[in-house]
């Protein structure tokens, strides 16, 4: 019976260690970026237009990846995005000319960017009672890749006399090391979901179809849910967030720095703090299976832009007032974004949803993108004072929004778009 246990959550396991494995590859390049300079004689620019690259690569995969999975299947994408990745992560391992290295950086973007959309359809299929829940570990699991990364970086940069002789042997430079775990890793996750993942979608009644009168999804198709004015007043919610939220983890520790007037290591202890929290989205998925997803999502946006407010209205007041500040940021803004991916399968089509969530997260991820630039053109214009006062509007307004939804939630049966 115990196996069996275990097994039920093989599909959970392997989907959230191959989300790790991706955040750990992409945060793995800029603790890395002098190595870089050094090996391919680029300058400081390059590599950092290279590492863009990948990001941009990387978000531009969320739509296409999603709308393959809707054709195609969810275990056919979310293979062939990890073997794409792990063979960027390959090509790092050997001395080559700088070309290469471009390749491997768009590889690896490309690669990761085929995972998260399609494995939120996928782990909402095979737990439909407990999404919340699962998706809450899944996150959380993929959020400590950046920390895995940046000391397993570390260690083959600052090779520890134990490791020495194993080290040695690679290679190359020491640091290629890391991209020779990600990549044999990579390759070993992908079998294992190939061959693990199929037979729970297709307990689940889950046969990967991709369509629901006869024919592919198109563009239109995506594009029409639009139309719902609760589907479009909802994905203002995430756009909302995300500009808050990604705006706030740009300049945080400056803005603890130069207006709360804190030192540089209480600045950057208070940020740690604010990752280190990212467990939250566990309990809050588990409440939302029991309780619904609109009240917490509701409740985790009221505290973060309540976080927001206080960080500006008493940014004098001590690190005490706005240590629990961040602390409440932390859990309203981790607290809220495992709900809001189950949320969005669970109001879009059967037929689209991996493309659907893909159109929504392109979206977010834009918006996400735009805020340090906007954020930071605000604080140089006026102060970062102001400029936390635009993340707390724009916080308070996904809030607001999220609240005007659950007051006039209606019966998903009555929904203009069904299945």
């Amino acid at each position: 019976m115990g196996s069996l246990r275990l097994m039920r959550y093989a599909t959970l396991a392997v989907t959230a260690a191959i989300w790790f494995l991706a955040k750990f590859v992409r945060y793995a390049f800029p603790p890395l970026f002098e190595a870089f300079q050094a090996s391919y004689g680029l300058s400081v620019a390059t590599v950092g237009l290279v590492y863009t690259g990948l990001m941009t690569v990387y978000a531009l995969l969320q739509f296409p990846s999603g709308m393959l999975s809707d054709r195609f299947g969810s275990v056919q994408v979310i293979t062939a995005g990890s073997i794409v990745a792990a063979l960027g992560s390959l090509t790092l391992v050997f001395d080559a000319p700088a070309p290469l290295f471009v390749v491997a950086a768009v590889l690896v973007g490309a690669g990761t960017g085929a995972h998260k959309t399609v494995s939120i359809r996928v782990l909402s299929r095979v737990y439909p009672s407990r999404t919340g829940r699962v998706l809450g570990i899944f996150d959380t699991i993929g959020s400590y890749g950046g920390v895995g990364a940046s000391a397993v970086v570390t260690l083959f940069l600052v090779v520890p006399p134990i490791a020495r002789p194993l080290i040695s042997r690679l290679p190359g430079e020491p640091w290629r090391g890391v991209f020779l775990l990600a990549g044999l890793f990579g390759i070993l996750l992908a079998a294992a979901f190939a061959w693990l993942v199929p037979g729970q979608l297709a307990a689940t009644d889950d046969s990967n179809a991709t369509q629901d009168d006869g024919r592919d999804p198109t563009v239109f198709d995506y594009l029409r849910q639009f139309s719902d004015l609760r589907f479009s007043a909802f994905i203002l919610v995430t756009i909302f967030f995300s500009f808050a939220y990604n705006g706030a983890v740009a300049f945080l520790p400056l803005y603890l720095s130069e207006t709360a007037d804190f030192t540089t290591t209480t600045a950057n202890l208070l940020y740690s703090v604010l990752f280190a929290l990212s467990i939250v989205q566990i309990v809050t998925g588990d409440i939302s299976d029991r309780t619904g997803r609109l009240p917490i999502l509701v409740v985790t946006l009221v505290v973060a832009a309540a976080a927001l407010v206080a960080l500006v209205v008493f940014a004098s007041a001590g690190p005490l007032v706005l240590g629990s500040a961040v602390v409440a940021l932390a859990v309203g803004s981790h607290g809220f974004r495992p709900v809001r991916g189950v949320y969005l399968v669970e109001i879009l089509p059967e037929w689209i949803a991996a493309g659907g969530l893909g159109v929504v997260r392109t979206l977010l991820m834009g918006a996400g993108a735009v805020s340090p630039a906007i954020i930071g053109y605000v604080a140089d214009v006026f102060n970062f004072r102001i400029a936390f006062v635009v993340l707390a509007a724009s916080m308070a307004g996904a809030a607001a929004l999220a609240a005007g939804l659950l007051l006039s939630e209606r019966d998903t049966s009555a929904s203009v778009w069904g299945t």
